[in-house]
């Protein structure tokens, strides 16, 4: 997800062109900085957002003819309720403060309490932390707010995100230039098929429609290995909103989902692509039947 400024949800930029390898790197380091200093908070977190992809899919083995996954400008990380009800997010904020966090700013100067930088020699990079809703009133992209300067966005679906969860072994620099090997929480390819759509339905973003046909066209043996993550969701109610988006935008060649990945990639439409959303979507639903 994006940034959010005043429980607004930022648009990502819309082509691929506009995401670095570079970027992508930092943010990879920024999490692994994350690990190092939140080490036994992590079991109550997990990653989440434009990250994902690179962590589940090994480049070096991808499909024949795929590229690798274009990376993401910030970090997402899911926040497990049971941090509020504990009141152990006041250990996780000043955790944060010591390693070098601050609230980040929007372009008028004012704190973002939900999305938080840190600078560092290699660069600088946003964090944005995001929670379930866990009351009927709740809106997905609004704030819940947790500190004076703290809140996090809610995210409708991100409960799967601790139901259908991978462990990923980050292995490399952190953003201060250590060396630093650690395991990660990361969302599984279940959990980011329905937060994806969810996030589509909610904001039609190219990004998102992208990432979410970048996973199911390349993660694990196949896309059974998709479908057997999605498939123990999909009796909740948000996971079957999931799968009516997908039907609804992402079967029809000319349909909002093709049409914003082909833009994603080559900024116009384009018939292969969005055929190839399409046959691997379809597929993905039929072994879901």
């Amino acid at each position: 997800m994006s940034s959010c400024t005043g429980g607004v949800v930022a648009e990502k930029p819309n082509r691929a062109s506009e995401y670095s390898s570079e970027q992508a790197e930092l943010v990879r380091a920024t999490c692994l900085y994350v690990a190092t200093k939140l080490g036994d908070l992590m079991d109550e977190l997990v990653v989440v957002g434009g990250l994902v992809p690179s962590l589940l899919i090994d480049p070096t083995g991808l499909p024949e003819g795929a590229s690798a996954h274009v990376g993401t400008m910030d970090l997402d990380v899911g926040l497990k309720l049971a941090l509020l009800d504990e009141g152990r997010y006041r250990t996780l904020t000043e955790r944060l403060r010591n390693a070098g966090f601050t609230p980040d700013q929007t372009d008028e100067g004012l704190p973002t309490r939900q999305r938080w930088r840190v600078a560092a020699p290699l660069g600088t990079v946003t964090v944005d932390f995001l929670i379930p809703p866990s009351q009927e009133t709740d809106q997905g992209g609004k704030l819940r707010n947790i500190e004076k300067d703290f809140a996090a966005i809610i995210s409708p679906g991100l409960k799967f995100a601790f139901q259908d969860r991978r462990r990923v072994r980050i292995d490399g620099k952190t953003i201060f230039g250590e060396n630093a090997i650690r395991e990660v929480w990361v969302c599984g390819p279940g959990a980011f098929v329905v937060l994806k759509a969810l996030a589509f339905k909610g904001r039609g973003e190219n990004k998102d429609a992208y990432d979410l046909y970048y996973l199911v066209r390349n993660f694990g043996e196949g896309i059974e290995d998709v479908a057997a993550s999605l498939r123990p969701l999909l009796g909740d109610a948000e996971a079957k909103q999931a799968i009516e988006v997908l039907h609804s935008d992402f079967l029809d060649h000319n349909g909002t989902g093709p049409r914003r990945v082909a833009d994603f990639l080559l900024g116009q439409p384009d018939d292969e692509i969005q055929a190839d959303v399409v046959g691997f979507i379809k597929r993905m639903l039929d072994l879901c039947e």
